[in-house]
């Protein structure tokens, strides 16, 4: 898993990708890399945080189980996302589970290397700060969708975060199981689906796991529209 490739993607994630590449190197040395089956838990609640982690590819659920047994998805991240510094920083306990959706490969970055690493280096530590900043406006921005926009637009917006291309067509990898989509977007399964529907005007398909998407700036503008206006083209 430690091919070059594989790398390049730690190096240019959300929590890396502004450090020296010395210091990347450095903390790449450091980690390690797990490949992990669908259905395979990373940590449980409860257990110690020692790690930051780094998805490469696939998705990962974090998720608690409730006293009546149900299980709550809390957030889902896939390709080149962290999760875990919080806790990691301050060798505190899990507030939830992590499982692998798909078939996953991830990183894990011992995090007392990274804090060495702060307290040398008042920079990294601004670099941190720069990334929890990101990760705090990327939860406002969901919240904002979930008052702003439809339903469809979410989606659309959402399958738009994993286009490679910028324009002309994409495909889309999605995880096997739409609950944990519906999830995300702050959606029941049955309204993912509605939603997928109203996009297919728009040139949006989905088979099984993956969507095929004709026009990828055709569905950007989709998302930028009032929902009214919205609402009246695909309702």
């Amino acid at each position: 898993m430690s091919e070059e490739p594989n790398r390049e993607i730690a190096r240019n994630s959300l929590l890396l990708k502004s450090f020296p590449k010395s210091y990347v190197d450095t903390l790449l040395a450091r980690s390690t890399w797990h490949s992990y089956d669908r259905g395979e838990t990373l940590f449980l609640h409860g257990e110690t945080a020692r790690s930051i982690h780094i998805v490469i590819d696939g998705w990962i659920k974090l998720y608690r189980i409730a006293a009546n047994g149900g299980e709550t998805v809390v957030s889902v991240f896939t390709k080149g996302e962290s999760f875990g510094e919080a806790v990691a920083f301050k060798n505190r306990k899990y507030p939830v589970s992590a499982e692998a959706v798909t078939a996953s490969q991830v990183i894990q970055i011992p995090s007392n290397v990274l804090l060495d690493m702060m307290r040398k280096d008042l920079d990294v530590s601004v670099e941190i700060l720069a990334s929890t900043f990101t990760h705090l406006h990327s939860l406002v921005s969901q919240l904002e969708q979930l008052k702003a926009q439809t339903g469809a637009q979410r989606v659309a917006e959402f399958l738009l975060e994993f286009c490679d291309e910028e324009a002309g067509s994409s495909m889309v990898t999605l995880p096997y199981d739409k609950v944990l989509i519906a999830g995300r977007l702050g959606m029941k399964p049955e309204s993912l689906s509605r939603a997928f529907a109203k996009l297919k005007p728009l040139g949006v398909r989905i088979s099984r796991n993956h969507a095929s998407i004709d026009d990828i700036e055709r569905l950007r503008e989709y998302t930028e529209e009032d929902p009214a206006t919205s609402w009246n083209k695909v309702l």
